[in-house]
């Protein structure tokens, strides 16, 4: 099932009623139809005037769907998320906590390896030079010692943007259409990995003691160059001095439903990290020895 994305940018009241999400300008006092509550996946409130019932908040979370609240700037600021999102939570958070170093470091270097194919694959798309990106994928060792990952993005964000151009948590294009992208989808990913049963502090590499979502930004990595095409293709048909603009945000929210190419047929990116959050739990019992992660169609 392929789960919605609902954005609620001006002020509203959000209420629940025979098990769908009731959606009321406040501006006008007008009722703007309603939404099936399992067939959301994700909510994102980007507007201080937005009031959002305790019923309905209960029912998103029962549900599985995350709650994303933005700030000022209309950047995701912070997530409510289900602390119960598989019946067999517990058993599978203790194989979770046994996996072994060694595991954990083949598993990073999977991600790694994923992250730079797929960052090849965008550049060779634009026709752009990509070539050095083979030579970075076949360097990755275990856990990545030798951070052929950091290597690898030196090298893509030069051809992508410019030599000049410096990733960060800035509010100016591009960097800011990659931060919003990236915030969704961290929480599409966090989504996926609870409803799979893991525990989210517990990553493969990241381990910041601040951070309650290592496991979510370990397996994003490989489809951050997805967010990229998608602000590529914003910034295509779109001056710099537009700025940040609704349009904007609503092209970066399409990343959810975007197809990738999951082995022979096309999958909605959604989909995609669900298969990926599954084949990382299956590779923690044992089962599988791969992670699934999509390629560019």
């Amino acid at each position: 099932m392929l789960y919605r994305t609902v954005y609620i940018g001006n002020p509203a009241i959000l209420r629940l009623k025979d098990r769908q999400m009731r959606i009321r300008t406040t501006a006008d006092d007008m009722d703007l139809g309603s939404i099936p509550v399992e067939d959301i996946g994700l909510v994102i409130i980007d507007h201080s005037w937005v009031t959002i019932t305790q019923g309905l908040i209960q029912a998103l979370v029962e549900n599985n769907a995350v709650i994303v609240s933005c700030d000022q700037s209309h950047m995701p600021l912070g997530m409510m998320i289900s602390e119960r999102g598989h019946t067999e939570c517990s058993e599978r958070i203790k194989v979770q906590v046994e996996a072994s170093d060694a595991l954990k470091k083949q598993l990073w270097s999977q991600i790694v390896k994923a992250k730079l194919s797929r960052q090849r694959e965008l550049l060779c798309r634009l026709s752009l030079p990509y070539e050095p990106m083979d030579d970075y994928v076949r360097m990755v060792k275990p856990g990545d010692e030798t951070n052929m990952e950091g290597v690898g993005a030196r090298y893509y964000w030069g051809r992508l943007f410019s030599e000049d151009f410096r990733r960060g948590q800035t509010d100016d294009l591009p960097n800011v259409l990659l931060n919003y992208g990236y915030a969704v989808l961290r929480a599409t990913v966090a989504r996926a990995l609870t409803s799979t049963g893991l525990l989210l502090v517990l990553g493969l590499f990241h381990r910041n003691k601040y951070n309650p979502y290592c496991l979510a930004d370990d397996l994003m990595e490989p489809f951050r160059p997805f967010i990229d095409a998608l602000a590529i293709e914003w910034l295509a048909d779109h001056a710099l001095e537009e700025g940040f603009t609704k349009e904007a945000r609503a092209h970066m929210l399409q990343c959810a439903t975007m197809d990738v190419r999951a082995g022979d047929k096309l999958s909605p990116l959604l989909v995609a990290v669900r298969d990926a959050a599954s084949s990382l739990y299956a590779c923690y019992t044992g089962r599988k020895r791969k992670l699934v992660f999509p390629s560019f169609p």
